[in-house]
This record gives C-alpha cells, structure tokens and sequence, in this order.
C-alpha cells in the first residue's frame, strides 16, 4: 500500500548515473600512466650520517684539548697539589705563591735533641721545628714547614744523648732564629 503523492514510487525511478549527459553503464578505467625509467637510489647515511660524523671528530678534538690543558696545568702546578702541603691545595694559593717574590733559602744545621727521631728522616721531608723551653716555659714552634735537606748516615755512631744534626732549607730570617735558639737549648721536630 502505497500512498500517491510519495516520492519514490516506483514508477518514477530512474537509473543512478554518476553526472548527468553520461551514458549508462560503468565507467571506463583511466588510460595507464607511464613512468620514466631511472637507476635505483642509493642512500649512503645522508647528510645525518656526516654531520654524525663530524659531531664525533668534534668531540674527539675537544676531549683531547681538554687532556692537553689539564696536563698543562698538572706540570705547571697551577691547579694545586690536591690539599698537601702547605700550599692550600687550592688554584688561589698556588697563585697567590707564584705572585710573591721568592723567598731565598738558606741551608740551615739543626741539632734535634732525639737522635732516634733523625732516623726517621728522609731528604725531602717537610718538618716542623720546635724550640724546647726551660723546665717551665712553654714550647714555641721556630719553623713550619722546613725541608729536610740532609740527615747524617744511619751508620754514624755517636752518643744518642748528644742528638742528631740535620740540615733543613728555610728562609734566612728562619735560620737566624734557629742559629740562635740553639744555642740556648735543643730542637725536636715535629713531621708534616
């Protein structure tokens, strides 16, 4: 049951055509389209793979102006000498020595009262010398930091009570005090 007035009846139904002015019936296939012939692509990394490249030459040449300038500064002594010392252990004190004038230093004998203690010694060492006081005075350091220049042979024989005598490079104001502090008493040392 139809009602009349419907829009699709089917009397009035027509063939579905695509535009109008086709002619029935199917499409025809577009006409195949030629590609030129042309060699294959060869890709070789590309420009990512150069500057890859050029990013790791980079990196070796920095690293290796780095090892030249830390060993630089290792010879020079400029980045300090890793907190021994007297000098600080820091760039500032390296620096700050380097800045002052240099100190002349003079060859300076010492008797150390315990000849036991000499032995202990090597060239090189770095001692701190203290200046025995009287019975009741106190005991007063006369040098910090002195350099072990000589210790007497451990086969020198000699009477342990007379001591031991060693031969430190201080600065000349320092060897005039130790010049002079021993002859009132005996020195002991103190190693740093």
């Amino acid at each position: 049951m139809r009602t009349s007035g419907s829009p699709f009846s089917p009397s009035e139904a027509r063939p579905a055509t695509p535009f109008a002015g086709a002619p029935p019936g199917p499409l025809p296939a577009p006409p195949p389209c030629g590609v030129p012939a042309f060699p294959p692509l060869r890709v070789r990394g590309g420009a990512g793979q150069r500057l890859r490249r050029a990013v790791w030459r980079q990196r070796r040449s920095m690293a290796a102006g780095l090892a030249l300038t830390a060993a630089a500064l290792a010879v020079s002594g400029f980045a300090g000498d890793g907190g021994s010392g007297h000098g600080g252990g820091t760039a500032q004190g390296a620096a700050r020595e380097r800045a002052s004038p240099p100190v002349r230093l003079a060859s300076a004998p010492v008797r150390i009262a315990d000849a036991e203690t000499v032995r202990l010694l090597r060239p090189g060492d770095r001692v701190d010398v203290v200046a025995a006081g009287d019975a009741g005075a106190r005991a007063r350091v006369l040098a910090r930091g002195a350099r072990v220049e000589r210790v007497p042979p451990p086969d020198v024989g000699g009477a342990p009570e007379a001591g031991a005598l060693i031969v430190l490079g201080v600065p000349r104001a320092t060897a005039a005090e130790l010049a002079g502090a021993g002859i009132s008493g005996g020195f002991a040392v103190i190693l740093c």
